[in-house]
Parts: structure tokens; C-alpha cells; sequence
């Protein structure tokens, strides 16, 4: 039996942390790795204490996007230890918007390994320092 690479290993789990995602239109997660050691997790959900899109709706902004809920990518930023983000890896299992994109490289985060695309115009300005790898998802034999 041939071992997981670390990168397929951190993707797995983003995806289960994913699955914790209240809001119905892209349940996303967000692992964050210092040393091959987890620092944070993180799945797109509401503030705390307010309601859920599964409960009450999603709250579509004029681009499409629903704005009810903090991205993966920043709650699990918002729930590490600092100094752990600079120079570790986020594995995330959709590509980061243009938000999440400022928001992990503004902590430090030096490499960004995600599974499904979704791509937007804007990362290359923000993610030029950064190591982003796209893993998608391996056919089963």
C-alpha cells in the first residue's frame, strides 16, 4: 500500500472540515499546516451566535456571492496562533477568492495548496509571493 503525500493527506482533511460548512451553496475548508503539524482549521460559516444560511437563506450580494458567511480561509486565520501562520502551508479545498487570497497572504502564509478550481482574475496580484499549487482530485481506479 503506497502512503498519502502530505499535500493529499492536509487536502483530505480540508475536505472534512469542509463538511462542518453551514451555508449550502460551497462547503469549503481550510487546513493550515506549520512543520506537517495542523495550527488551524477552518470551514465557511456564519459569525458566531447569528443565524445560518442553512436556517435562514443566504444573503446574495449583487456579484452572486453569498455575504452571510466568513470564508474558510479567514476563520481559520482568525482561529490560529500567529505566530504559526508565518511560513506555513494552507490546504483549502476550492481556490481562494480575492479576499481570502489578501487575507492568508497578509498573515504570512507562504504556500497555498488547493483542489477545485475557482478562478478568479485577481490572485495573481495578490498571491505573486506565494507558492500556489492546484492538486485536483485524483481518478479512482
Amino acid at each position: 500500500m503506497n502512503r498519502k503525500s502530505w499535500d493529499d493527506y492536509f487536502l483530505d482533511i480540508a475536505e472534512e472540515v469542509g463538511t462542518r460548512s453551514t451555508c449550502p451553496r460551497l462547503h469549503v475548508g481550510c487546513v493550515i499546516v506549520k512543520d506537517k503539524h495542523i495550527a488551524s482549521t477552518g470551514y465557511n460559516g456564519s459569525i458566531h451566535g447569528h443565524d445560518h444560511c442553512e436556517d435562514a437563506g443566504c444573503l446574495i450580494n449583487e456579484q452572486g456571492r453569498c455575504i452571510r458567511t466568513l470564508h474558510a480561509e479567514e476563520n481559520a486565520v482568525l482561529h490560529a496562533d500567529r505566530g504559526l501562520l508565518k511560513g506555513a502551508t494552507a490546504y483549502v479545498t476550492h481556490e481562494p477568492c480575492e479576499k481570502c487570497a489578501k487575507t492568508l497572504a497578509q498573515s504570512g502564509i507562504a504556500r497555498i495548496v488547493y483542489r477545485d478550481a475557482y478562478p478568479n482574475k485577481w490572485n495573481e496580484f495578490f498571491l505573486k509571493d506565494i507558492e500556489v499549487v492546484h492538486l485536483p482530485r485524483k481518478e479512482e481506479a
